[in-house]
């Protein structure tokens, strides 16, 4: 068994896995290159060559992972929503939700219509047979809230408005949300991903009670449904909701830097925990990153269940040296 499926059960290592968010794309001068000819989507839609963008970092830099080349809005497409991805922006999607109607003409999509997406699994896992294939989606809050707001808000104003004066609109959208995300994942098991990250970025907007209320339920039904694979739940800044959230059955809680990684694994108890490196320590250069990485690595002191990863996704303007020299530190300085 790959050692970070035996981190994300919380088994003895030999030493610490590593994988990044974003770790492959926008800093690697093989991206770069593709970027020059292909649009984002064009790539993700290309399975050959999405699994070079994918495989490029584990080959270059000795990740333990090998995450899918996607966007965590990409099941959205299969539920009839037109989204374009911008660059500098990300995911917009021009005619948002706004009003109950609106939200009557979303329905689950189909998992089959992302064929492209299985494919690249398995280009990957002939490519690299030792290594593990991270498959992921969006959470329901965090896609819905894209559907709502029409892209990336700081405040997510219209969510929560639409989510507090529609309840029962709400509850459909993320139903369906729910469902087109469970299927997704279950077809990217069965192409033969084995890890699950389940990305809910924007989570850490809502209070333990919002959570509770609107967002928990559909987040524990993805979670009891897929089986077989460890599962990581992720969110940005999620200390208020630890408590909430220690009860969901993921495998591995993924956590950002504005939570100390000791206080996270207290509220979790016996499962594993994933981060968490500020990736803006990258850009301060190899000094600071080694130094924040020792610092993270101190507070785990070894123990089992750690997977290492960022508390976010690589910064487009980071070395890839700076990259190398914190995997081979980790790996190194976690040698059991």
């Amino acid at each position: 068994m790959q050692r970070l499926i035996k981190a994300c059960l919380g088994e003895e290592t030999d030493c610490t896995p590593v994988w990044f968010m974003r770790q492959a794309g926008r800093y690697l001068p093989g991206y770069r290159e593709l970027r020059r000819a292909h649009s984002l989507l064009e790539i993700i839609r290309s399975p050959q060559l999405a699994a070079k963008v994918a495989s490029e970092p584990v080959l270059r830099f000795g990740f333990d992972g090998a995450i899918v080349f996607s966007d965590i809005i990409l099941p959205l497409t299969t539920m009839g929503v037109n989204l374009e991805l911008e660059e500098g922006v990300g995911p917009v999607i021009r005619e948002p939700l706004r009003t109950p109607d609106s939200v009557g003409h979303i329905f689950p999509g189909r998992a089959e219509d992302l064929t492209f997406i299985y494919r690249q699994i398995e280009l990957l896992r002939e490519t690299l047979p030792n290594v593990p294939v991270i498959g992921f989606a969006g959470a329901p809050f965090t896609l819905a809230s894209y559907l709502i707001e029409g892209q990336y808000s700081r405040a997510f104003e219209q969510t929560k408005s639409f989510m507090y004066r529609n309840t029962e609109a709400w509850g459909s959208l993320m139903k369906n949300v729910m469902e087109t995300v469970i299927a997704y994942l279950k077809a990217q098991v069965r192409h033969g991903v084995e890890v699950l990250q389940l990305f809910d970025s924007w989570v850490g907007a809502l209070s333990p009670n919002d959570f509770r209320e609107y967002v928990k339920p559909y987040v524990q039904q993805i979670l009891a449904e897929i089986v077989g694979v460890p599962r990581i739940y992720f969110g940005t800044s999620i200390a208020g909701l630890l408590q909430e959230l220690s009860d969901l059955e993921f495998d591995v809680l993924g956590i950002d830097w504005r939570v100390n990684i000791g206080v996270a694994w207290r509220e979790v108890g016996k499962k594993s925990v994933q981060g968490n490196l500020d990736p803006s320590t990258l850009l301060g250069g190899q000094g600071i990153a080694l130094k924040e990485a020792k610092s993270i690595l101190n507070d785990v002191s070894n123990r089992p269940g750690h997977v290492f990863n960022l508390g976010h996704g690589v910064l487009p303007q980071t070395d890839p040296a700076v990259v190398k020299a914190v995997v081979d530190f980790v790996h190194t300085h976690t040698e059991r």
